[in-house]
């Protein structure tokens, strides 16, 4: 991913240079609205950074960007009062946010299905062995309930042992 920098301040290609060598991405510099609105076309961006000088002056072309982000972490910054290496800090400083907040949607994500599935083969489980010790059913038929039963309660095993001990690691 790449980072756009939205600023008509001169010296913001110097800027950007020491930002992508920090960071080892590649930036872009808009000039302006125009500009911006067309890199956030033809691209998606990690972080946009805009000039709060320039979203002072112009508070609409700084919401027309906000708008066309899309996924991209928005920052304003001032870049007559912060240096190359404040940029640095806040744009680490958001990326890591934003990888802590989607490892805890996975996490959550995780979490929620795996009580799905225990629910579900619980009510598997449960309602094939009511079946088994029901009278009315022919043989056949009660060899494949026990074998649903038994591929419920293998599901039910693996799903009641640790991730970790599954090999799961996306958690």
């Amino acid at each position: 991913m790449s980072i756009l920098i939205v600023t008509g301040v001169e010296g913001a290609r110097n800027c950007a240079a020491v930002v992508a060598m920090q960071l080892g991405m590649e930036v872009e510099v808009a000039d302006g609205r125009k500009a911006a609105l067309g890199a956030l076309r033809r691209r998606e961006f990690a972080t946009v950074v805009v000039d709060e000088t320039m979203a002072e002056c112009d508070p609409a072309s700084a919401e027309a960007i906000w708008e066309h982000t899309g996924l991209a972490i928005p920052l304003q910054i001032n870049f007559a009062l912060s240096g190359a290496a404040r940029l640095v800090r806040e744009i680490r400083a958001a990326l890591h946010r934003r990888e802590r907040e989607q490892t805890l949607a996975r996490r959550a994500a995780a979490a929620a299905i795996e009580t799905e599935l225990k629910s579900t083969v619980a009510g598997l489980l449960l309602h094939s062995q009511l079946a088994l010790n029901g009278r009315e059913i022919s043989a056949p038929a009660a060899e494949r309930m026990r074998m649903v039963a038994d591929l419920a309660g293998s599901l039910r095993q693996q799903l009641n042992s640790p991730m970790m001990a599954r090999g799961d690691t996306a958690a």
